[in-house]
């Protein structure tokens, strides 16, 4: 490798599971791109996010911290609750420090209403892209680095991809950070007909999942373009590439599709809803061709990618990541990589935190988890689908947020359940009453996490767990 700095492209896709690619087993949907880049680099294949919806999960990924801590804690841009507490460190903000430029494409959904909270306040030099949890691919209105953008007659996928194409190109000469957040395949399910057709002749699938497998394949088609001008610019060697997803599919809806054999999807923090891909490539760096079984967070990504570029990180908060850049450039040397090395936690609801909803925690193999309460994913579709809806095809002024909670009925609390990864990836068998000391423990590290990062919410102004 030349001795220059590492450049890096973090491509993030949006509702794409486990099962959404040929090289995690699927046989119909056509991702050549991203299959071509996982023969040249390695593919995890115990890759987490950090929650099992958006925003949260982007908190996770762009601080290094649990979601509960950042205040991210749910989707609604109205009430706040997809802020990152201004006082956290962002990974742009660390490359940023570090001489890189830095630039922010696609899928924001981490503050919106408060220009404090916008990419280009939390680390990044430029902008091209919504800060809504969605966008019309037809209609879409975009902020282009501070400008206002309407659609022009392209399909939004297509709009991000060639934006990315232009950064690399603009700053082929410098180190540069690109976070590409495409929001294919979230909903709206658009896309043209004409790339509808090849699946809907296989017979096999609802149109719902049709359209989903159109959108990716067409995402696909942008990583290639991208991956071709690093070929064509020089910049294959010194340009580590990361291709992931926020959380599992959503499978409601005319949406079930593969997603190998994992249970759940996404909101649900079953290893379908956590359990994401995740592909890296640098030639000379990562191993090709390559299976990697290790362990990792989302949240290790940002201490991994400072460490593989070789800068520090300028915040003051301890970081829940860990650097796991040595395993990744031994990637593959073991199909079975090792199990978390200390345990990781996830938790999920709509609005307040709720203990024992919804709630995991990996501790090597071994996994406890509960199940949702009835009622704890309560929206208000009065006022927080309305404010989403809108903001499809518009801009959404600067204005306060509703910071109250609405108020719901909740069920009763229901009994964890253990289950052993290695020998049930697909979470079958509760092991809880022949474990039950192993389950006690489990219950109160957990309940020790969560009482840990709720008093950092409260602390960032976020609101009281239930």
């Amino acid at each position: 490798m030349k001795n220059k700095p590492t450049n890096v492209i973090f491509i993030l896709a949006d509702d794409m599971g486990f099962g959404d690619l040929g090289c995690f087993g699927n046989d119909a949907v056509r991702t050549p791109n991203l299959d071509r880049l996982a023969s040249e680099g390695a593919a995890l294949t115990q890759h987490y996010t950090a929650s099992p919806i958006c925003a949260p999960a982007r908190a996770g990924l762009l601080t290094g911290r649990y979601p509960h801590r950042t205040g991210a804690i749910d989707v609604p841009s109205n009430r706040g609750l997809d802020r990152i507490a201004l006082d956290e460190t962002t990974v742009a903000d660390a490359f940023r420090a570090g001489g890189y430029r830095t630039g922010m494409i696609g899928k924001w959904h981490n503050g919106f209403h408060d220009e404090r909270y916008f990419p280009r306040s939390r680390g990044f030099d430029e902008f091209v892209g919504f800060l809504n949890g969605g966008m019309d691919y037809y209609e879409w209105i975009l902020d282009w680095n501070g400008q206002e953008k309407k659609a022009d007659g392209r399909y939004l996928t297509d709009v991000f991809t060639g934006a990315a194409l232009d950064f690399v190109e603009k700053h082929q000469t410098d180190p540069f950070f690109l976070y590409l957040a495409y929001n294919a395949p979230h909903s709206p399910l658009q896309v043209p007909e004409d790339r509808i057709e090849t699946y809907r002749q296989m017979g096999r699938f609802t149109e719902e999942v049709c359209r989903v497998y159109a959108m990716i394949e067409i995402m696909d088609e942008g990583v290639g373009r991208l991956l071709d001008r690093l070929s064509q610019l020089g910049l294959d060697e010194d340009t580590l590439v990361v291709f992931t997803t926020d959380n599992g599919p959503y499978l409601l809806d005319g949406q079930d599709r593969f997603n190998g054999i994992l249970s759940g999807m996404k909101t649900q923090v079953l290893e379908g809803g956590i359990r994401v891909p995740a592909i890296i490539r640098q030639p000379g760096a990562v191993p090709n061709g390559r299976h990697h079984g290790g362990f990792f967070h989302f949240c290790d990504w940002m201490p991994t990618l400072l460490s593989w570029c070789g800068l520090e990180n300028p915040g003051t908060k301890p970081l829940d990541g860990r650097d796991r850049s040595e395993d990744l450039r031994h990637a593959g040397e073991s199909t079975e990589g090792p199990a978390p090395d200390a345990p990781r936690f996830w938790q999920c609801n709509r609005y307040n935190p709720i203990n024992h909803h919804n709630g995991a925690m990996r501790d090597g193999d071994w996994k406890l988890h509960w199940p949702e309460v009835e009622g704890a994913n309560f929206k208000d579709g009065t006022e927080d689908q309305p404010s989403y809806d809108y903001g499809l095809t518009h801009t959404q002024p600067l204005r306060p947020i509703n910071p109250e909670m609405p108020e719901r009925k909740l069920g009763p609390p229901v009994a964890p359940r253990l289950y052993h990864l290695g020998r049930d990836p697909s979470e079958k068998k509760d092991l809880s009453t022949e474990e039950p000391e192993r389950s006690a423990e489990m219950q109160a590290a957990y309940d020790r996490w969560f009482e840990e990062v709720t008093r950092e919410l409260r602390e960032c102004g976020g609101p009281p767990t239930v």
